[in-house]
């Protein structure tokens, strides 16, 4: 995972661009992908949204769903940083495939997991990602996706 100028990162729209649900997939991706302080911070999301148990459950499946996409994917998933306000090409394959599975489309969810992962994994993807959209269906449907205190993305760019 490396900069936005590599294949995958370039920049084609604006966090602010994407709807809540597409939105909480790449920031949740960049705080995966930010280390431990990072998954801390997602896993804090997940507890203060939903409770223990259903918070670590939710932080089981980003796990999960991460790991896949790491070990298993056709090339590095290339992430802007956790405060850009940038989408990149990856991240945004990576939203649609979330947001898709979120509304039960699991052809097109399946499509973009194939993009992102061997083609032997897409299946798995496509479940998890389906499992991590409604988490967050659940969380955006009655307020914005809670922090804790972590920056979202903002004007800045890189």
């Amino acid at each position: 995972m490396s900069g936005p100028n590599s294949r995958g990162g370039a920049a084609v729209g604006r966090i602010a661009d994407l709807n809540p649900i597409e939105a909480g997939a790449v920031m949740y991706l960049r705080l995966w992908g930010d280390g431990k302080s990072g998954r801390a911070d997602a896993a804090s999301d997940f507890d203060i949204a939903l409770g223990a148990d259903q918070g670590r459950a939710a932080m089981m499946t980003l796990d999960r769903l991460c790991s896949l996409c790491a070990h298993h994917g056709r090339r590095p998933l290339i992430r802007h940083g956790l405060g850009c306000s940038c989408l990149g090409a990856d991240e945004n394959c990576f939203a649609q495939m979330i947001g898709a599975a979120s509304e039960g489309a699991r052809e097109d969810a399946m499509m973009m997991a194939s993009l992102i992962v061997r083609p032997d994994f897409a299946p798995a993807l496509a479940s998890l990602s389906e499992e991590l959209g409604l988490v967050l269906r659940r969380m955006t449907s009655a307020t914005p996706v809670p922090t804790t205190g972590h920056h979202a993305p903002s004007a800045m760019v890189h």
